[in-house]
């Protein structure tokens, strides 16, 4: 942005890249960060992913495991002999089973994960002649995975799984028991609680993602801030100082104590230009609609424009006073270096501010940066902003807030 090489060497002018470059590579490894976070599957910091992929989670799924081993009990109690060695087989085997579905549900092998489910489902019934109403302790873990993973069913399968912890010992009368009431409750409440896990784990992970966006979106208006402020402020200044410049070229063979003045307003220029960058960067920066009034009637003095600008800005509100700072600014720069106009009509009313000139109209680009920056600022506040030619020539630029956008 500077090429000169005296100008490179100013230490503040190094602090504000410094500063600037910082801030926008802090910006770009935020973004990346949580880009990835979001896809491929990448993990999320530490801090967002506490609840949505932290121990909690993996503590959860190994102590369904409790319920097995109640099986075994179960086995060890109405078995003997080969019949409990083949109990105690099936209830390792529906283990195995288990950890590798919940595997399966972690590496988004769906496939897997179902035939597993089927598999866990027969080793069920298997164990129901070894372990009788205990074995009602492995239909816990499946009603619970299926209401952590496959929510759409879990209603049902519970209900299932309930009604058949109560019936089932019942009808079968060799087994010499009424409903198992102590498996069914467990059945129900390990599942509500397993579902209410769960849906804070969605829920969490929404919010997680919604943090990442908001933080996204956040760093976005950030760099197109600086964006539209540095090309607001450097398009007003860089003008100035160009249209100072030619002016003392003019001036220097004539009235060298003139362009000598002409050139200490560039140098003064120069240092403004320095000073809004940094403000920019760092976020802080001070644009009053009186301040640019008088800069843009000393610019408008240097390009040969004739100047009817305002004398007061007492009409206009305290807050609405940056924003037509900014309004200012912008006509003022592009009728210096668009219009070629010989004079040039600012009016302030309490809620709108009016620019003319009676240049070329056309030349004035009506979609540029500037103005759509402007727009932008403007849509912000509630006002609408309307430019254009008009007749026979000359340009205007007018924007209102409040009633008046209406």
């Amino acid at each position: 942005m500077n090429s000169d090489p005296s100008v490179k060497g100013d230490p503040s002018v190094r602090t504000c890249d410094d500063r600037w470059a910082q801030n926008e590579a802090k910006a770009q490894v935020q973004v990346q960060v949580q880009a990835q976070a979001q896809g491929a599957g990448e993990p999320l910091p530490r801090d967002s992913a506490r609840w949505t992929h932290g121990w909690r989670r993996v503590v959860l799924a190994n102590g369904m495991l409790v319920y097995p081993g109640l099986a075994a009990v179960g086995v060890s109690q109405h078995s003997h002999g080969a019949g409990a060695i083949a109990g105690y087989v099936i209830v390792a085997a529906f283990c195995a089973a288990y950890l590798g579905a919940i595997g399966a549900v972690v590496m988004n092998r769906q496939r897997r994960a179902v035939v597993l489910m089927g598999v866990l489902a027969v080793l069920f019934l298997a164990t129901l002649p070894f372990a009788h109403e205990d074995a009602f302790f492995l239909a816990t873990v499946i009603v619970a995975y299926f209401t952590a993973f496959r929510r759409r069913y879990a209603a049902r399968v519970m209900v299932v799984g309930t009604l058949g912890a109560l019936l089932v010992p019942w009808a079968v009368r060799p087994w010499h028991t009424g409903p198992a009431f102590f498996q069914a409750l467990g059945l129900l409440f390990s599942t509500l609680v397993v579902g209410a896990f769960a849906e804070i784990a969605e829920t969490n992970r929404a919010l997680v993602a919604a943090r990442a966006e908001v933080a996204r979106l956040a760093s976005e208006a950030e760099r197109n801030r600086i964006a539209r402020d540095l090309h607001d402020l450097l398009g007003h200044s860089l003008t100035a100082i160009t249209v100072k410049s030619r002016l003392a070229q003019r001036l220097a063979p004539k009235d060298l104590e003139q362009a000598q003045a002409e050139m200490a307003g560039v140098e003064g220029l120069s240092r403004q230009a320095l000073a809004d960058v940094r403000a920019a960067v760092s976020g802080y920066r001070e644009v009053t609609l009186a301040a640019e009034l008088a800069r843009g009637r000393e610019l408008l003095r240097a390009a040969g424009v004739v100047a009817d600008l305002p004398t007061t800005t007492e009409m206009v509100a305290a807050g609405d006073r940056e924003l037509f700072g900014w309004v200012v600014r912008e006509g003022l720069t592009n009728v210096v270096r668009h219009s070629r106009a010989t004079r040039c009509t600012v009016a302030v009313t309490a809620s709108s501010v009016e620019i003319g000139d009676d240049g070329v109209g056309g030349a004035v680009a009506g979609v540029g940066k500037g103005l759509t920056g402007l727009r932008e600022r403007v849509a912000a506040a509630g006002g609408t902003v309307e430019a254009g030619p008009v007749s026979p020539h000359g340009w205007w630029l007018r924007v209102r807030l409040g009633r008046d956008a209406v």
